[in-house]
């Protein structure tokens, strides 16, 4: 299965993402906590919990912290309690956007989320309205060069659903979202080490955008991105920023 172009764009969302480490950790700590409480203080029977806690070790989060995120979404230990909110829209071009909020305080987060799309060309939309254009799924991403024969033989046997063959020659592996941590340390054994990977809702048709459009759409994902209460933020845009 072919895909579009997108080794540039994901290095380079990840070094956005590498420059706000430090709200990672407050981000990983609420999915830590809402998971614990959701389903339960034991990783072995909470896929989602299991997640996190990889995510959080993956960026190095101390195991007390962990722990006492845990403790209180379980309810051994005092603390906020947060709720999930979808909010769904449009931003350039049309791009679809959701943003994955956990609030203690729903009318300040729908004020800041409808702000931000409003100042930087985007629309809110009523819930359903983009959801079902995305997937939930883990993706991993391997360079160009890699082996596709033998990635591919290692990934299906690991369980993964899908290979994608990328024009820029990198290759897309596409997991079930519980199955990610599975399939990626089979492959790690194997000896593929992705670049890049995470759980995520994948657009299933990306919407091109370049020069002041593709700018113009960073500048709303970016302001998104930096609300208090935003957990992540998925688009169907593929952007092609000028150097």
């Amino acid at each position: 299965m072919a895909g579009h172009s997108k080794w540039a764009n994901i290095q380079h969302r990840k070094g956005r993402q590498d420059a706000k480490r430090g709200k990672i950790f407050t981000r990983l700590i609420k999915e830590i906590t809402v998971a614990s409480r959701m389903g339960g203080a034991d990783p072995g029977s909470n896929p989602r919990l299991r997640l996190a806690m990889d995510k959080a070790f993956d960026n190095n989060m101390p195991k007390d912290t962990v722990e006492r995120a845990i403790k209180r979404g379980s309810g051994d230990l005092e603390g906020v309690n947060y709720e999930e909110i979808r909010y769904e829209g449009y931003g350039i071009g049309g791009a679809a956007i959701i943003v994955d909020c956990m609030t203690d305080n729903r009318v300040r987060t729908v004020a800041e989320v409808r702000h931000a799309f409003s100042k930087h060309g985007g629309n809110m939309g009523t819930e359903g309205s983009v959801a079902f254009l995305f997937k939930h799924c883990g993706t991993m991403l391997f360079a160009p060069g890699t082996n596709e024969e033998k990635l591919m033989e290692a990934a299906l046997e690991a369980g993964a659903e899908d290979i994608v063959s990328n024009d820029d020659g990198s290759f897309e592996v596409v997991t079930g979202p519980y199955e990610f941590s599975a399939v990626k340390a089979a492959l790690e054994k194997a000896g593929f080490k992705a670049e890049f990977g995470e759980v995520t809702m994948k657009a299933t048709n990306e919407t091109e955008l370049a020069g002041d459009d593709a700018v113009k759409m960073q500048k709303l994902i970016d302001a998104l991105e930096a609300l208090d209460d935003t957990q992540e933020v998925y688009t169907s845009a593929s952007l092609n920023l000028p150097d």
